[in-house]
C-alpha cells in the first residue's frame, strides 16, 4: 500500500471525520542549515550520535567526551543542533527502510514530560523482527494519535496479511481498529488486549508475551532518550524519539536475533564500527 494513495481523500467513521494532515506522524521540523554545511564533517557528528544516542551519553558529557579523547572542541548545545538536524533525515530514511510487517505486533504509548507537562511517545513493534514499524508523538492518548499510529503501522502492509495487534486497554486502540478496518478493505486487523498485571482472562494469558515485550521496548526506549528531567520543547521529544528508532531498528544487535540488527541493509553490513554506520545512514539519508 502506498502511503500517498492513504491521503488522498477525508477520512471519515461514525463521530470520526479527519482530514488527511491530521492523521501525519510527528516528525522533526526542517533543520535551518545542510548536514553537509555543517562547522564539523560528518564523521564528527556520526560519533555525537554514537555517544548522545546509541550509548545514552548526556550532551554535557558528549561533548566533554569529544574534547577530552578526540580533541574536538564544541558545546553542549552543538551536541543537540546536531542531533536536531539529523533527525529530520532520519525520519524519512526510516520510513523508507522499514519493509515489511509481522502477523503479530505489539503497540503501546509510553510517558515523556515536554516543558513540565506529560506527552506521550506511540510505539508498535514487529514479533518476529523484533522492529519498531511505527511510532508517534503526541500530548494525549485519545483517539486521534492512534488512528495516527496505525496508518503509519500498515502503509506499506502486504494485501493478504491479517494482522493481529496486542494492546493494553486503552479504549483508543479499539476505536481506531475501527476506523482503520472501515478504510482499508484488503486486510483485516484484530486487536487483542492484555489487562493489569495478572492474567484474569484467557485472552491476557494468550498474549501477555507480546505486551511484556513493548514494555521491554519502552524501557529501553527511556533509557536512551535520557529524559528524566524532560524535554523543553516537542520538537526535541520528537527527535529523540526518531533517532531511537534509527538506533534499535538499523544499529543494535538483539540476543533474540542471534545478535543481529531488527532490520539489516546491504550499505551497513560490511562497517565495522558503529560511528561509521551512522555515518552511512546520514549519508544515505541527506
Amino acid at each position: 500500500m502506498e502511503r500517498s494513495s492513504q491521503f488522498k481523500v477525508c477520512y471519515q467513521y461514525r463521530e470520526y471525520h479527519y482530514q488527511p494532515d491530521q492523521l501525519k506522524t510527528a516528525q522533526p521540523i526542517k533543520p535551518k542549515v545542510d548536514l553537509n554545511k555543517i562547522h564539523n564533517n560528518i564523521h564528527v557528528l556520526a560519533l555525537v550520535l554514537t555517544l548522545h544516542i546509541s550509548y545514552a551519553i548526556t550532551a554535557r558529557k558528549t561533548a566533554h567526551m569529544l574534547r577530552q579523547i578526540w580533541g574536538i572542541k564544541i558545546s553542549h548545545q552543538t551536541v543537540l543542533n546536531y542531533v536536531q538536524s539529523a533527525a529530520y533525515y532520519c525520519h524519512h530514511f526510516n520510513q523508507k527502510f522499514k519493509g515489511q510487517i509481522d502477523g503479530i505486533l505489539a503497540g503501546d504509548e509510553t510517558y515523556v514530560k515536554v516543558q513540565g507537562t506529560w506527552h506521550y511517545a506511540w510505539i508498535v513493534t514487529s514479533s518476529v523482527s523484533r522492529k519498531i514499524v511505527a511510532y508517534h508523538f503526541s500530548d494525549n492518548r485519545s483517539v486521534k494519535p492512534a488512528i495516527t499510529v496505525l496508518f503509519d503501522m500498515i502503509f506499506n502492509i502486504s494485501k493478504n496479511l491479517d494482522i493481529t495487534l496486542v494492546t493494553d486497554g486503552n479504549p483508543s486502540y479499539m476505536a481506531a481498529l475501527h476506523f482503520v478496518n472501515a478504510q482499508i478493505k484488503t486486510f483485516t486487523l484484530t486487536l487483542k488486549k492484555v489487562i493489569g498485571l495478572k492474567n484474569l482472562d484467557a485472552e491476557s494469558e494468550e498474549f501477555r508475551a507480546f505486551k511484556q515485550m513493548i514494555e521491554r521496548l519502552n524501557r529501553t526506549f527511556k533509557y536512551h532518550i535520557q529524559e528524566q528531567n524532560g524535554f523543553n520543547s516537542v520538537n526535541v521529544a520528537v527527535c529523540k524519539l526518531v533517532l531511537f528508532v534509527t538506533h534499535y531498528n538499523f544499529l543494535r544487535p538483539h540476543k533474540s536475533l542471534n545478535y543481529h540488527t531488527p532490520i539489516e541493509i546491504p550499505q551497513l553490513q560490511s562497517i565495522q564500527f558503529i560511528q561509521g554506520k551512522w555515518a552511512k545512514i546520514l549519508q544515505m539519508a541527506a
